[in-house]
């Protein structure tokens, strides 16, 4: 039987501790060598785009992908599951929530192995529909007292901040600025689509973690040259992937002022391949651009409760 799962059932069957389980279990074997991931590849229409992120996970039997459509403003997701050892059809799933709590998940994978044990004050630029799940995993990983959020709109920024400080019961508040974002912050996460920096390098701390989510695109740029060059520790989802989408890091890569095999593969730190964080001064950096398998994991856990619970339809094929 090959299922469908809507949208409305995936966000019954999900929650954020399992999403980071599937992700940190599948980033360690991706470290391991022992996972299949294909960099995102984009057909560009007049009016529309379809992105595609693809994969395989022996471990769990699958393989698979991740489609979008983009058109209009509005984004479409899907992800289609298929046994690895028979090649039939396991599932479709509507996969915008499963999407947003996955890019969650990495970034709080990330900051589990990266951040400090102790941080508390996370500052967060952004208040759109994926600053919900990096404000979720990082509540679950941290120790997190208080959020900092600076976003444009100021209206729609006030009731963000009121519906995740009620989800979460932390102090989740407006910023007034980009500076008092950065100041005293623990943790910074960039989730928006700006093409340009967001902060002043200077205000970071030592010790500070930054989660960058944002920058898929070469037409994207969150963090300045200055703020990628004051990283010590610069962390990647996948080099063949960073390479190519990572627009907070091709200015320095154009420019030889960094090179990939400096960067670390949060696999790699997750499996104890090579070492992420190793002093509390340390500013280390997530750079997310999101990778096929950590979506075939996620999905893997939604069918595996779908099926528990008796949810999603039979497709005919």
């Amino acid at each position: 039987m090959t299922l469908y799962l809507k949208e409305e059932e995936v966000g019954s069957l999900l929650d954020m501790q399992t999403v980071l389980e599937a992700v940190e279990q599948v980033m360690a074997a991706h470290g391991r060598g022992e996972t299949i991931d294909f960099p995102r590849q984009r057909v560009r229409l007049p009016k529309t785009m379809t992105h595609l992120l693809q994969g395989g996970v022996p471990s769990l039997n699958l393989s698979g992908f991740k489609v979008y459509t983009t058109a209009g403003g509005h984004n479409r997701f899907w992800v289609h599951l298929f046994d690895a050892s028979t090649g039939d059809p396991v599932a479709v799933i509507e996969a915008d929530r499963l999407g947003m709590m996955r890019t969650g998940a990495a970034a709080g994978v990330a900051a589990r192995w990266l951040s400090r044990p102790e941080s508390r004050v996370v500052g967060v630029f952004g208040s759109g529909w994926q600053a919900q799940g990096q404000i979720l995993a990082l509540c679950a990983v941290r120790p997190v007292e208080r959020f900092k959020v600076f976003a444009r709109n100021q209206e729609r920024l006030r009731s963000f901040c009121e519906q995740m400080s009620s989800e979460t019961g932390c102090d989740v508040v407006p910023a007034a600025s980009a500076e008092e974002t950065v100041r005293d912050s623990d943790i910074v996460v960039t989730i928006t689509t700006s093409p340009k920096p967001l902060f002043d390098a200077d205000w970071l701390s030592p010790g500070t973690h930054i989660n960058a989510g944002g920058s898929n695109s070469l037409a994207r740029q969150e963090l300045s040259e200055a703020a990628v060059r004051r990283a010590d520790v610069i962390c990647v989802d996948s080099r063949e992937v960073a390479v190519r989408e990572a627009g907070d890091l091709m200015p320095l890569l154009e420019k030889g002022r960094t090179q990939p095999g400096r960067w670390v593969e949060l696999g790699e730190v997750v499996a104890g391949v090579r070492p992420g964080r190793t002093s509390g001064d340390q500013i280390t950096l997530f750079e997310s651009q999101g990778m096929g398998i950590q979506d075939i994991a996620v999905a893997a856990r939604v069918v595996e409760r779908a099926l528990e619970r008796g949810l999603g339809t039979a497709l005919p094929y």
